[in-house]
């Protein structure tokens, strides 16, 4: 898949004994969360105030309304009596807990060890994934972790059941720079994204909002698993991109290795016509890429590589807000319908 091939690797680290690099790795997880919380989650206090309910879905169990059945509603809260009263599908709307639980789904697999920046891939969705753990639980809720593809067995590196607190918080971070580092990674060989989806499908239980952080660079049946878990979670695809992968300048002639199988050769890209049909495919795939997550019913953040942290999180925020807005009023015709 060409986005592989745009690859660059940083050389292993020299190996050392497990309890040193477990302090090694601790301290560094503990110097990102503190680094991003002055320059990030200060430039974003007072965003999410008031947005519990708007910005993150809970579940509930007190019937608060009914409404017209709508695409990709939940068809087990059809209410049957109301339904076959008005002539109309009508679902039943519940109050939603305070409570709530956020499962980041992180694909870590060598394609997205690319950046052609200061930042790679990785390193975005790592800050991207500790700064909305942070706002997430400072409101008391819970965040949890599945993390895959840099070589664990079965494709999982590890799964971190959700919890609250800092210092949980800090678990995740740990165990992401730890399975970055995993020598193991170079042998992982192809991603397949549908094993992950499926993983999840059977750790994330309860009603939960999930967060599948990718490039989406994949073998393909993906989509299948994304559709289910977004049939039964609030699911929001962060999709990773670097700008060398939509276009590639004129720099000359270059050696290209895929991350993931290896494989190297050379392209020529001071060649006209070859970064235009360059730039053909990779709008394809955009396009593709996007009417497939579309198709699943999932919300899409697109993470850039040279992306500002602050003004991604505003973008994000924007998006719950219109998905929030997009849902329709209760119906006042059914107002005393027997539930």
């Amino acid at each position: 898949m060409w986005p592989r091939w745009l690859s660059r690797r940083s050389e292993p680290e020299p190996a050392s004994a497990p309890v040193p690099v477990a302090r090694a790795e601790t301290a560094r997880a503990e110097a990102l969360v503190r680094r991003l919380e002055w320059t990030v989650l200060r430039r974003l206090d007072g965003l999410l105030q008031g947005d519990h309910r708007t910005l993150m879905r809970g579940a509930g169990l007190d019937l608060a309304d009914l409404r017209e059945y709508q695409l990709h509603d939940d068809v087990r809260h059809i209410d049957w009596n109301v339904t076959a009263r008005l002539q109309q599908p009508h679902v039943r709307v519940f109050t939603e807990d305070r409570e709530m639980a956020a499962w980041f789904l992180m694909d870590l697999s060598p394609s997205v060890d690319f950046g052609s920046g200061t930042r790679r891939k990785s390193e975005v969705a790592l800050s991207f994934v500790t700064v909305l753990g942070r706002l997430i639980g400072r409101h008391g809720n819970r965040v949890g972790a599945v993390l895959f593809g840099a070589g664990g067995p079965g494709g999982v590196d590890a799964v971190v059941p959700a919890r609250g607190g800092r210092s949980h918080l800090l678990q995740i971070v740990q165990k992401v720079l730890t399975a970055v580092a995993s020598p193991a990674r170079d042998a992982a060989g192809g991603t397949q994204l549908a094993e992950l989806l499926r993983v999840a499908g059977h750790v994330v239980r309860q009603r939960s909002t999930v967060f599948v952080v990718s490039d989406f660079i994949s073998e393909p049946g993906w989509e299948a698993g994304l559709g289910a878990l977004a049939r039964r979670h609030d699911v929001v695809a962060v999709r990773l991109f670097d700008p060398l992968e939509i276009e590639l300048p004129d720099a000359g002639l270059l050696p290209v290795r895929d991350a993931e199988t290896g494989e190297q050769l050379w392209i020529d890209t001071s060649d006209r016509g070859f970064r235009q049909r360059f730039a053909r495919i990779a709008a394809q795939r955009e396009a593709q890429l996007r009417e497939s997550l579309a198709r699943c019913g999932v919300d899409t953040l697109e993470l850039s590589t040279d992306d500002d942290l602050a003004d991604a999180f505003t973008r994000f925020l924007d998006l719950r807000r219109q998905r929030s807005r997009r849902r329709p009023a209760p119906v006042p015709s059914a107002e005393g319908a027997t539930a």
